[in-house]
């Protein structure tokens, strides 16, 4: 079975449920090792699981390779595709999808595990909310404990913001210099070939199968882009 692995984290917390990306890799890599799948494309979302699938750039490229490809997408868990219900049976009509953590789960087990999911999750939602508003209100009534609670929790969250955006800056930097550096040989190969513009090289590398570090064809701007990162003068 061909299979398109689909990476999420949280562009605030890349470790979202300690699920990071090398876990989720780790994960699928298993997977396809013991099933015998084959793994034809990959793609990887930094946004929130609030935002639906198919609002998020990559999972919509990789949905659209499962379809031009007859494949099946697969992600470490089910919430890697979505938190919500809705989502996965509607997703369900546009491809075929497995879970790597629970690779013999048909449609009809993976909707009943996202049916309760959303259940739990609605169950914490309002235990947290219910939490919140008492703590709040004894607060401003006067409580020093709640007050100090308040203010630690605030600062707390405004802390985890900044860390977390400035992970994922470096941690996006960081992919894209090593993707580059698997990149140099074709270019300076293109070059050999006499590609001199931004355009013709764009063509070689489409030509010969290259794909940009999102899996979308090349185009002269992520071509420039490429070969700026590579420190390479072109033409």
């Amino acid at each position: 079975m061909r299979i398109i692995a689909y990476y999420r984290v949280s562009t605030a917390k890349q470790g979202e449920s300690g699920l990071g990306l090398e876990a989720q890799r780790e994960y699928i890599r298993l997977a396809a090792e013991q099933h015998g799948w084959e793994v034809v494309g990959a793609f990887e979302d930094q946004e929130s699981g609030s935002v639906s699938p198919e609002r998020r750039e990559q999972c919509r490229a990789a949905l659209a390779a499962c379809r031009a490809l007859g494949a099946t997408l697969v992600v470490a868990k089910l919430d890697r595709l979505s938190r919500d219900v809705a989502d996965i049976s509607g997703l369900m009509k546009l491809v075929d999808f497995k879970v790597a953590t629970m690779p013999s789960a048909d449609k009809f087990q993976l909707h009943i595990y996202a049916a309760l999911a959303e259940q739990e999750r609605e169950f914490i939602s309002r235990r947290t909310s219910d939490a919140l508003a008492a703590l709040k209100a004894r607060a401003e009534s006067g409580d020093a404990e709640a007050q100090a609670k308040v203010e630690r929790r605030s600062k707390g969250r405004a802390a985890a913001h900044a860390m977390g955006n400035a992970a994922a800056v470096q941690g996006a930097k960081l992919r894209a210099d090593e993707y580059a550096s698997t990149m140099a040989n074709h270019i300076k190969a293109a070059m050999f070939d006499e590609c001199r513009t931004l355009q013709a090289l764009a063509n070689w590398l489409i030509m010969h199968g290259h794909k940009t570090s999102r899996g979308a064809d090349f185009t002269p701007i992520a071509a420039s882009r490429l070969v700026k990162r590579l420190g390479i003068t072109f033409p």
